[in-house]
């Protein structure tokens, strides 16, 4: 992509906001595998507007001796071992999405990525497991500090389930497309993009 009007490097202090959902198997980042990742790119527009301009997204095979709990892998529906998951490496899966990540970051004039999700302790732990396992040395990402979707939506929304945050925002919920990685992660980039907006519409009323 060309660089853009706006660069994001003043906006959130010198952060380029990354929307990561993981889908796992289990809860246990050190010992559980992660099986879906999916990353989106928001930037903004000419309008100075946040919206989404790139999506990502694999499926990532177990690592050596990981663990899989029956009761997580019903839950998102995910056999680990199915022949068209089309699932590739762990350290292939973080070095295709930090590529795009660290050229949209270069571009918007930012030292680094931070990762935007929901509840996003559990995200960044599965992510700083993955980095330490692949011994990748030059992750795009701060490593502990985020941004919680479920904080603002209750600020925004005076809610904190995702589902519920959508439907309160007007955007669409399809229960069916829900824990897959890419789609809550389009979901809450979403939900980012309009707080964000929101956020500075209120502002502007101030002025």
């Amino acid at each position: 992509m060309d660089t853009p009007a706006i660069p994001l490097a003043q906006r959130f202090r010198g952060y380029l906001p990354v929307i990561v959902d993981i889908e796992t198997a289990g809860f246990n980042a050190k010992k559980h595998a992660l099986l879906e990742i999916a990353a989106v790119i928001v930037e903004l527009d000419s309008n100075n507007d946040l919206e989404i301009t790139e999506r990502y997204t694999t499926h990532v095979v177990p690592f050596k001796n990981s663990e899989l709990d029956p009761a997580a892998l019903k839950f998102n529906g995910i056999d680990p071992y199915h022949p068209f998951r089309m699932a590739i490496d762990e350290k292939d899966a973080l070095e295709m999405l930090f590529k795009p990540i660290k050229l949209a970051a270069k571009r918007n004039n930012c030292t680094r990525a931070i990762l935007v999700g929901h509840n996003p302790a559990f995200d960044i732990a599965f992510l700083n497991a993955a980095i330490q396992r692949t011994q990748i040395k030059r992750s795009p990402f701060h490593p502990f500090s985020t941004f919680d979707t479920a904080t603002l939506g209750g600020l925004a929304y005076q809610q904190t389930v995702l589902a519920k945050i959508a439907q309160a925002a007007g955007l669409e919920w399809d229960n069916e497309k829900a824990h897959s990685a890419l789609y809550d992660a389009e979901q809450t980039a979403q939900l980012f993009c309009m707080i964000v907006n929101k956020w500075k519409r209120l502002e502007m009323l101030d002025v």
